[in-house]
């Protein structure tokens, strides 16, 4: 499931604040992209095809808090580019909601 499409279901039953997508794409700072291969120079040269095919996603949120995401195909025949940085970048935003959600529970319940 997509993470619009998520979002999308969560804010129609929503009775209460609540995190948004926007509110997490918001809160980016920047959001970079490399491979295993290129964040692991020196590996080993038996698993440096493996690692072309890893790709990794750094959000760095305003506040400087930083979330790795991470997609790799099970086949090599898999590989595309494109869909390992939007799995990528999926799987990072991913790891952030709960930590949003947290922050503005802290929020609610401390009244502000």
């Amino acid at each position: 499931m997509s993470l619009q499409h998520t979002d999308q279901e969560a804010a129609a039953v929503a009775k209460a604040p609540r995190v948004s997508l926007n509110d997490i794409e918001d809160a980016i700072g920047g959001v970079y992209y490399t491979t295993g291969s290129d964040a692991l120079p020196h590996a080993s040269i038996e698993y440096l095809r493996p690692l072309t095919l890893l790709t990794i996603c750094v959000i760095v949120m305003r506040n400087g808090f930083t979330v790795i995401g991470k997609s790799a195909p099970a086949s090599v025949d898999n590989f595309d580019a494109d869909l390992g940085r939007k799995f990528a970048y999926e799987d990072a935003i991913r790891q952030l909601w709960p930590l949003m959600g947290f922050s503005l529970r802290e929020k609610l319940s401390n009244g502000k």
